[in-house]
């Protein structure tokens, strides 16, 4: 058998590794020539409602404080602690005797000065005639002049003092100033109270409608202010902002309430300035003192644009960039400017336009400068999964 030449077997195993290299090449170029898929949305400006989330608390409509206005024993409490009251009803009844004495009294005091006033005037109208034909004296009547005047004077004076008299024997009543929801009762049957003490002996709450406080800073203030002054933010038209508010528990209060005034005055120690709202609260579900979180409307952005934010990251310097796609679909990198989060997304006010492709999911596999193949993105409906009672046992 003969021998294959050595000569010839280098020269086929040659070619055979240059095809090799050359189907090598042109994989790897059809490879780079793939242009990576990257998933865009385009900008398009909107009409955007702007909201600011603040903590508060709440406070009662009104609030009216129970004090005695007669010195006396408390004899009957007249009202259920934590229970409804109406204006002017009675809550207490201090011990009258003692004013239904002096009311008497004053009374009588009265009629004596009436009769010495009748007395007196009538004295005076006999010596009128008198005095003309000098049967009388002038001084004399002249006294008699100044003793039916000191008489009309001094029932006057005794009508005051019935009217005092009077007066302080209704206050041994002591009646409910408003309507609302009256607390415990700091006196019982028995105690001596005393005339416009310093602590009250209960204390009413009308809440409903309720009060809702909370601190806003004077630097966002400021800024929205400047916002509407600019354009850039509408207000909303002349109509009451609603607002809306979330409870200690993280659910939302059912009814919407609206806007009763901001205060004037900054707060030196916060910064800040106290906004006031009203909440209806016809089941009494809200009640003073509670920790709320209140959404205000802070106006309308006509023409704003929302980037979504997983696709907008930082630079080294904490600048929020995106990667921008250019017309010939290549990848540019833009340092932006956002003034809000709205809901997941970022209000852009500086950096972008409208028309704009901004990359929101593929943002890991290109680079500045490179050419993509973009998608149109869509957000995906979250899933929600509701389990309940036994279910949610088996679940477990």
């Amino acid at each position: 058998m003969k021998k294959p030449n050595p000569i010839l077997r280098a020269a086929v195993l040659a070619l055979c590794l240059a095809s090799g290299l050359t189907a090598c090449g042109k994989k790897q170029g059809a490879a780079a020539s793939v242009k990576p898929e990257v998933w865009v949305v385009t900008l398009k400006p909107q009409a955007v409602n702007l909201t600011t989330e603040l903590p508060g608390r709440t406070s009662a409509y009104r609030e009216a404080e129970v004090r005695p206005q007669v010195n006396g024993i408390v004899q009957k409490r007249l009202f259920t602690e934590g229970g409804e009251v109406k204006a002017n009803q009675q809550l207490y009844q201090i011990d009258p005797a003692l004013y239904q004495a002096q009311y008497d009294s004053s009374k009588a005091a009265l009629a004596k000065a009436i009769a010495t006033q009748r007395s007196a005037a009538a004295l005076a109208e006999r010596y009128k005639p008198l005095v003309q034909s000098h049967a009388v004296s002038r001084q004399a009547y002249d006294d008699a002049i100044a003793a039916a005047q000191q008489a009309a004077a001094d029932v006057l004076s005794a009508k005051a003092a019935v009217e005092t008299a009077h007066v302080n024997l209704v206050y041994t009543k002591v009646l409910s100033p408003i309507s609302g929801i009256i607390g415990r009762s700091s006196v019982t049957e028995g105690a001596l109270v005393t005339a416009n003490q310093a602590s009250p002996i209960a204390t009413v709450q009308q809440i409903d409608p309720m009060y809702v406080d909370v601190a806003q800073s004077s630097t966002q203030l400021l800024r929205l202010k400047q916002a509407l002054a600019e354009g850039r933010l509408k207000s909303t038209d002349g109509k009451e902002a609603e607002v809306k508010l979330m409870l200690e528990d993280g659910t939302m209060y059912p009814l919407p309430g609206k806007m009763e005034f901001s205060e004037i005055t900054v707060d030196p120690t916060t910064g800040s300035v106290i906004v006031r709202a009203l909440f209806p609260n016809p089941k009494h579900m809200l009640l003073p003192g509670m920790f709320v979180r209140a959404t205000l409307s802070d106006g309308v952005a006509p023409q704003g644009l929302l980037v979504p934010q997983r696709g907008v990251t930082r630079d080294q310097r904490g600048d929020p960039t995106v990667l921008a796609l250019t017309p010939d679909d290549k990848v540019e990198l833009r340092v932006i400017k956002t003034e809000r989060a709205v809901g997941d997304q970022w209000l852009v006010t500086g950096g972008l336009k409208a028309g704009d492709r901004v990359i929101v999911e593929g943002v890991q596999r290109v680079q500045p400068g490179a050419v993509v193949n973009p998608q149109a993105w869509k957000p995906s409906a979250p899933v929600q999964v509701v389990i309940q009672g036994q279910a949610a046992q088996q679940a477990k």
